[in-house]
């Protein structure tokens, strides 16, 4: 049987399992995969670099509790937003040193100070990103700042489960569906010491997308060794090489704010051991629209195919507060924004509320209609961009991140010369016209 467009496979006794027929209707959290009483799911990457579950039949008991935890086969009722706040850390150094307001260290503290447990995302070695946990409050700082591509969620909802049973605070920061995921995985129990934090999120790009740009950006790409992956795998192969162990990365900042502030942040890389005032440490730093991964994950060309219709956003997944950028302030708040970044807040739960009060931060209340000014991560349903196919069969034939996202935004030469003629045929106008009124006067 089929319950949306996920298959649903039962046996004598009712009993069933998981197979994805649709990727639109798996969002990767991984739930399904830790909630195994076997372990007999594993998570696949597929030829967009997304993983996927993948059920080992022969071991499967079909007990069903991979479904039960699926968050998109048991969606909750949507939360209403108690309250909207536009929120600023009064603490510079670590608002510069956050994407936006600096709110999330600030909630990591009060977790940490309480002896709690603070879950986020972080950098591996090979500058993927992956969700771990932090027990002092230097093992939150590498959680700091987006990170834009789809984290690995590994095995934290089973340690996020056993620090609960403990008694011991746990706060949770993930994506939409990382929170839905970990909710349904918890089976919906309401837990006090949990702090569910979720973002406005725009859509996660593909690792694998990612993971090929740095090869080919900071070294470890090779060209030839990728075209006989080709040859000989054909479109069963892996995206992509990996950095190589001279890789000099030794810092990515996806939202920089240094140089050209909050509302023109910059994607910025690193040198290994430099001192981060060294100018001379920078291996590139471009504002945002001008780098080829960043215009691609802003054109939603390389997003999970469930992000195009995420079932987790607004409320579903029933988190406690919801963080991300209060772009309204350069429209309607203009006083209260200094450029240096401004949060958005929405207070979605008491227990959110509660929380987020012990907080010494400094806030404007604001409205849904002003929260939503400039802001598309509020969008469940976003637009699949139109050359994102042209973009993965690029890509897979080898062309480089970069090559592949400039195609997609070429213009084709008819419009060109189109473009061209308009342009001339204004400015015969605007000379005609002038040629006109001067003869009139004489």
């Amino acid at each position: 049987m089929f319950i949306g467009n996920i298959e649903v496979i039962p046996n004598t006794y009712i009993k069933v399992m998981i197979h994805i027929t649709e990727k639109k209707n798996c969002c990767g959290c991984s739930a399904c995969v830790q909630r195994c009483p076997k372990q007999c799911i594993s998570l696949v990457e597929d030829t967009e670099g997304f993983l996927y579950p993948k059920v080992d039949e022969e071991t499967c008991i079909k007990c069903g509790l991979c479904e039960k935890v699926c968050p998109i086969l048991n969606q909750a009722v949507k939360l209403p937003v108690q309250e909207v706040l536009a929120v600023k850390n009064p603490n510079e150094e670590e608002r510069m040193n956050s994407s936006s307001g600096g709110v999330f260290f600030s909630l990591a503290r009060e977790i940490i100070n309480k002896g709690g447990v603070v879950f986020g995302a972080v950098f591996d070695d090979s500058w993927e990103v992956h969700h771990v946990h932090a027990e002092k409050l230097e093992s939150v700082y590498p959680m700091m700042g987006s990170k834009y591509l789809q984290s690995r969620i590994e095995n934290t909802y089973n340690e996020a489960e056993q620090f609960l049973k403990q008694g011991r605070d746990v706060m949770f920061v993930g994506s939409p569906c990382q929170i839905a995921g970990l909710r349904t995985f918890l089976h919906n129990k309401e837990y006090p010491n949990l702090l569910a934090v979720d973002f406005l999120c725009h859509g996660v790009p593909s690792p694998g997308v990612w993971r090929r740009y740095l090869a080919e950006t900071y070294g470890g790409y090779d060209a030839k060794e990728q075209s006989r992956r080709l040859a000989t795998a054909g479109k069963n192969t892996v995206l992509l090489l990996s950095l190589n162990a001279k890789s000099p990365i030794g810092d990515i900042k996806f939202r920089d704010k240094e140089k050209s502030g909050w509302k023109k942040f910059r994607f910025v890389v690193r040198k290994k051991s430099a001192p981060k005032a060294d100018q001379n440490s920078v291996l590139s730093s471009d504002i945002h629209f001008d780098n080829p991964y960043m215009q691609g994950f802003l054109s939603d060309i390389y997003l999970r195919p469930s992000c195009y219709e995420c079932k987790c956003k607004n409320g579903v997944n029933h988190s406690d507060l919801t963080i991300g950028d209060y772009w309204a302030a350069k429209v309607t708040d203009q006083d209260f924004d200094d450029d240096k970044g401004i949060s958005l807040v929405l207070v979605n739960t008491i227990k959110g509320k509660d929380f987020f009060k012990r907080l010494n931060m400094t806030v404007q209340k604001s409205t849904m209609e002003k929260a939503r000014i400039c802001n598309g991560g509020f969008n469940e349903h976003t637009v699949q961009h139109l050359k994102r196919t042209f973009f993965f069969n690029t890509f897979q034939q080898g062309k480089s991140v970069r090559e592949a996202v400039n195609q997609c935004f070429r213009i084709p030469l008819y419009r060109r010369l189109m473009g061209r003629l308009k342009f001339f045929i204004k400015k015969a106008i605007n000379i005609f016209g002038k040629l006109s009124f001067a003869l009139h006067r004489m």
